[in-house]
């Protein structure tokens, strides 16, 4: 039998750079979880017009500062989490490439010990998630990176400063490589992060906000452009083997069929989810009836 399961994880702060997806991701949480929710009643929690609060989570428009204590405490943002929150504020409102540099230093710094270990260009690339869409596209468009153009071809909105500081990035962990006539080739480097547990942070976050996009597209996407289910089973352990090797399966099949198409014309996210809900295998009145 198939459920609809509402209760996405929220965000969490250490695994974002632009505070304004907490503020999405809180919005959408409360959306599913209470319809009548609405753009006017978290703006008047944040002090915002309903114009405003829909800008902000848009990514067109930043918080004022009247309006970021009142934002901590409706994501219940204390101690060292507030801190990090105020810094990644600054650090998405300024201009400044030195200085932009500079506070995510400052995040880093407050963050787990597995992500202090990541380079900042490493942290972005792995904590915005549009910039290896805008990799992506660099590629379908024939290499080449009009901002402008990136723009309009990016699900949800992301700004023209965005989508700069994402090529910036690609440049620097030479993921794309400069060609003659303003062009970009598309590379295969991978970057590398001092050892596995920070790559299994780094992961996550970016599994994350997959998530979290996931779940903006529940609201925000038509079903017919985009298909996401869940299926809640009774399973042994041969049977989650069995169910872990299908779905690596699947994934080998996914990158075979994906190998053939030649003109790809949109990026598509897929994510795999197999988690459990319930265990009663160590239950001694289960053992016995067995």
């Amino acid at each position: 039998m198939d459920y609809y399961l509402g209760n996405w994880p929220m965000l969490n702060i250490d695994e974002i750079s632009d505070y304004r997806d907490l503020l999405k991701n809180y919005y959408t949480q409360r959306k599913l979880d209470m319809p009548l929710y609405s753009y006017k009643i978290m703006g008047q929690k944040l002090g915002l017009e309903t114009s405003q609060i829909f800008r902000v989570l848009n990514k067109e428009l930043h918080l004022p500062n009247r309006s970021i204590p009142l934002a901590k405490d409706l994501l219940d943002l204390k101690g060292r989490k507030g801190e990090l929150f105020e810094i990644l504020v600054a650090a998405s409102k300024t201009k400044s490439p030195a200085k932009k540099d500079k506070l995510y230093k400052m995040a880093l710094a407050l963050q787990d010990v597995d992500l202090r270990k990541l380079s900042a260009s490493e942290y972005l690339f792995l904590s915005k998630w549009w910039i290896p869409v805008v990799r992506a596209l660099i590629e379908m468009n024939g290499g080449h990176a009009e901002v402008s153009h990136l723009v309009k071809q990016i699900s949800p909105t992301v700004s023209e400063d965005q989508v700069r500081e994402a090529i910036t990035v690609l440049k620097d962990l030479k993921l794309i490589t400069p060609l003659a006539s303003e062009r970009y080739a598309a590379t295969t480097a991978n970057f590398t992060s001092a050892g596995s547990a920070t790559k299994t942070a780094a992961i996550r976050s970016y599994q994350n906000q997959l998530l979290a996009l996931a779940q903006n597209s529940l609201i925000a996407v038509e079903p017919a452009k985009r298909n996401i289910s869940s299926l809640l089973v009774g399973v042994d352990e041969d049977c989650f083997a069995d169910l872990n090797e299908m779905t690596l399966e699947f994934r080998r099949q996914v990158q075979r069929r994906v190998a053939e198409v030649n003109k790809p014309n949109r990026a598509m996210q897929f994510v795999f989810a197999l988690y459990p809900v319930a265990d009663i295998s160590n239950d001694p009145r289960t053992k016995k009836e067995g």
